[in-house]
């Protein structure tokens, strides 16, 4: 299988590619909306809300993290995590960029 040969894309298509891949799974796409739920950084009440593995959500929440979308913070023995502001609204603004450059044709196809 051949390289993905990502110097010949935009520095906004890599960006927008890595943040959708990062949050290209059901279980990743749930725990996002448990965190913006909460409105708050949640500690460790993932397991319970989705009833998978505890190691199964540090694997999707270690996705997340690496790719920015969420940040962590050290709370005694839990990691409680929360919305990284600043990746959120990037990835608002190019997925938002993305889906409103399609204008519908009227009678193509």
């Amino acid at each position: 299988m051949g390289l993905t040969k990502t110097e010949i894309f935009t520095f906004e298509q890599n960006q927008l590619s890595v943040l959708l891949k990062a949050i290209a799974h059901p279980a990743r796409i749930a725990i996002l909306q448990q965190i913006i739920s909460a409105n708050a950084c949640i500690c460790g009440d993932l397991v319970e809300e989705l009833g998978l593995a505890q190691a199964t959500i540090s694997q999707h929440l270690k996705e997340l993290k690496n790719a920015g979308i969420i940040q962590g913070a050290i709370d005694g023995v839990k990691v409680c995590y929360c919305i990284e502001p600043k990746t959120w609204k990037l990835l608002n603004q190019l997925f938002g960029d993305f889906m409103r450059s399609y204008v519908d044709p009227k009678g193509c196809c």
